[in-house]
């Protein structure tokens, strides 16, 4: 088996089709992951139609690679100008920008670069590893088990730290309500169509998420389309120094597993990932007090922790169907598209594509280690593109490939009108994450608990004294509970201190 992974992996390296490819995607999920706003999930959204004509494993690697350069890219832009180019390099503002207002902008990229990578490559090693021997416990799951599962993944929304539990829990409802659109697939009843046939099927996944995550980025953009950003000049990125390795490397290692930890939990990400990196950073870290003014171990931590947490991401979408984050789901609708069902299955049936996918995320890693050290003052420059000539185009893409889904213009007014509902959601301070994955998961939901009653004659009490599934429904009332558990512990330490300590 092991040796069979490492000749579909090393297979990659012998493709010249699929080394372009990698090389010329490395390249745009960079751009993308520089140009604040567009970031790994748009940049998957807005490519997914136009991997449709495309064999299942190119189109699968141009999605994980644009996921795993554009994470890294949004350091260039976090550190350059203090603007994250994704949400999962906000905390590498926190030091990077003033290490470069210092005027050491090439070291701390350079620590970036590094960081990043080792974060990629370790992420994919326990991808390799864990995927195989967890699809072979999810195989003996059955539809209760799938059914408490999935609850668990929406439950788990709560914890996004992005929007609040409440409206995140809101918008993953309203994601599962969304997934119900069409007929039922074993009644036939006709559910929310108005009327309209085109809908009988349901939403097609790819005009939905390119309309909320690309055309209503288009419409938040548009109010500051005359913002001039001050970018600070770098000479070159620089490789760290062994003084520099000597701080950093407990840091890394230790980002590293927190990020793929965190990015194999259900509906959590690289966001979550480098903000817990940088925090516990801080708090192993001998300087504490040098934090958010220029330390190496900051951007360490988040750096390593939001890349470790993309191979850790693809673990669950791979293995049990359900995304591990906002661009895996995307990636995610891409497998189904191309026949390649997540699920144990997939590493029974289909284990030298699923081998390949790991190979084509361990050289996208490494391509971008490359780009990150010899061309990133050349992408720093493409946050001079005026955003009124970039959101034209980006509209011009994702109407064609909404369009060219099915030749259809409900495709294109379904894109439109989730680019608005994407906008009003995020202007009232919902994230579009847990809409994409409770979208992706109400079909889960629906199939497994209809296929559980099913089951048990439609006695639906006996999914709670299945074993598994009770585990499962116990976790999901503890991942809602959490954020309340944990402000109320808070509070109280914040009044214990207020008091002058607990003696």
């Amino acid at each position: 088996m092991f040796a069979d992974a490492v000749i579909a992996m090393v297979s990659v390296l012998a493709d010249p089709y699929l080394m372009a490819l990698i090389f010329i995607t490395t390249v745009g999920g960079v751009i993308i992951g520089a140009l604040p706003g567009l970031g790994a999930t748009t940049g998957a959204a807005l490519l997914l139609p136009f991997t449709l004509t495309m064999a299942p494993v190119p189109a699968i690697a141009v999605m994980t690679t644009i996921y795993v350069s554009a994470t890294f890219a949004g350091a260039i832009t976090a550190i350059l100008i203090n603007t994250p180019g994704t949400p999962a390099a906000a905390a590498t503002c926190l030091d990077g920008f003033p290490l470069a207002q210092r005027g050491e902008a090439g070291r701390a990229l350079g620590i970036a670069v590094v960081a990043s990578t080792i974060g990629g490559v370790f992420s994919v090693i326990v991808l390799a590893i864990a995927a195989p021997m967890l699809a072979r416990v999810a195989y003996e799951f059955r539809p209760p088990e799938y059914f408490a599962l999935t609850i668990f993944g929406l439950s788990m929304l709560a914890s996004i730290s992005e929007g609040g539990a409440i409206k995140n829990l809101i918008g993953g409802l309203f994601g599962v309500w969304l997934a119900t659109i069409g007929s039922d697939a074993i009644t036939g009843v006709e559910r929310f169509m108005f009327g309209n046939y085109e809908l009988y099927e349901g939403l097609n996944f790819i005009p939905v998420l390119v309309g909320m995550f690309a055309l209503s980025e288009l419409l938040v953009q548009s109010r500051s389309l005359n913002t001039v950003m001050e970018r600070i000049s770098m000479k070159a990125v620089k490789l760290p120094s062994m003084a520099d390795y000597r701080k950093i490397w407990r840091t890394v290692l230790r980002s590293c597993g927190i990020g793929t930890f965190i990015g194999i939990l259900p509906a959590e990400g690289a966001t979550v990932a480098s903000m817990i990196g940088y925090s516990e950073a801080k708090r192993w870290s001998r300087t504490p007090e040098e934090f958010g003014k220029g330390a190496v171990e900051g951007i360490a931590g988040a750096e390593a922790a939001n890349n470790a947490a993309t191979g850790g991401a693809m673990v669950p979408t791979l293995v049990l169907g359900i995304p591990g984050s906002g661009t895996t789901a995307v990636i995610l609708v891409g497998l189904m598209v191309h026949g390649l069902r997540p699920g144990p299955h997939l590493f029974t049936e289909q284990i030298d594509k699923v081998y390949a996918i790991f190979g084509t995320m361990m050289v996208a890693n490494l391509m971008f280690f490359a780009l990150g050290l010899f061309a990133a003052k050349l992408f720093a420059r493409v946050t001079l593109i005026p955003r009124a000539v970039l959101w034209p185009i980006v509209f011009a893409f994702s109407v064609v490939g909404s369009y060219s889904l099915a030749q259809s213009m409900m495709d294109v007014y379904i894109a439109l009108i989730f680019g608005v509902i994407g906008y009003l959601f995020r202007r009232f301070g919902f994230a579009l994450a847990p809409i994409a994955i409770g979208l992706i998961l109400g079909e889960m939901v629906e199939t497994n608990l209809q296929n559980s009653l099913k089951m048990f004659d439609g006695d639906w009490t006996m999914i709670f004294v299945q074993p598994l599934a009770a585990v499962f429904l116990a976790l999901a009332i503890l991942g809602i509970s959490q954020p309340y558990i944990f402000a109320y512990f808070k509070r109280r330490k914040a009044g214990r201190m207020a008091e002058g300590g607990p003696e």
